[in-house]
């Protein structure tokens, strides 16, 4: 099961400091026992969202930090593009998997699947039996789906005011958390529901 899905920033922003990374959306799937240790388990709501929150930015940061070292390790230089160039961004994205360890930041062990984007960043935490390259399959297809129907590469996107779109792809896509094997079949159904609710 995926226990969470995130997009952040992974290149150096303005008003963060070095190391920071900006979390712009999170999603995250199932009961919270996977998250929570037993010492957690009696805060209030709005004291277990902070502490959701704050697990969700430790991820982050050790995703900019593994993108960080890919990217100085490959020698590339990040070359901006276009809007309308999602596809062209899309092939050159660097991608990887980042281990976390039980306790930093959740109470078990988990997988954390990443692809950099330019300046974004896509992550679903997945839990350690789950299939890593199903899971990789459906964070292509995510970020795919979000680039191009949202149109995030260009100036000013607004990712957190599109957060609705990207639930609507995520209850299609990653249904509760659920990994999908898809046909060709049921794969093309997926894509016409996500084009029409785009196209609302």
């Amino acid at each position: 099961m995926v226990r969470c899905f995130l997009i952040h920033s992974v290149c150096p922003v303005g008003a963060l400091g070095a190391g920071a990374s900006r979390v712009l959306y999170s999603r995250v799937f199932g009961p919270d026992e996977g998250i929570l240790s037993d010492q957690d388990r009696g805060l209030s709501p709005e004291e277990r969202r902070l502490l959701q929150k704050e697990k969700t930015s430790v991820v982050a940061r050790q995703v900019w930090s593994a993108v960080s070292l890919s990217r100085e390790a490959s020698g590339r230089l990040l070359v901006e593009t276009e809007p309308g160039e999602e596809a062209l961004a899309l092939q050159e994205a660097d991608g990887g998997v980042v281990r976390l360890r039980a306790g930093d930041p959740f109470s078990e062990e988990m997988s954390a699947l990443w692809l950099g984007v330019q300046s974004l960043g896509f992550t679903l935490v997945c839990e350690p039996h789950e299939n890593l390259l199903l899971a990789e399959g459906t964070l292509h297809n995510l970020t795919r789906h979000c680039l191009e129907t949202l149109h995030m590469l260009g100036q000013g996107s607004e990712v957190l005011l599109r957060s609705n779109r990207v639930d609507a792809l995520l209850s299609r896509l990653l249904p509760h958390g659920q990994l999908l094997f898809l046909n060709h079949r049921f794969a093309q159904s997926l894509e016409k529901e996500v084009a029409a609710y785009v196209a609302k």
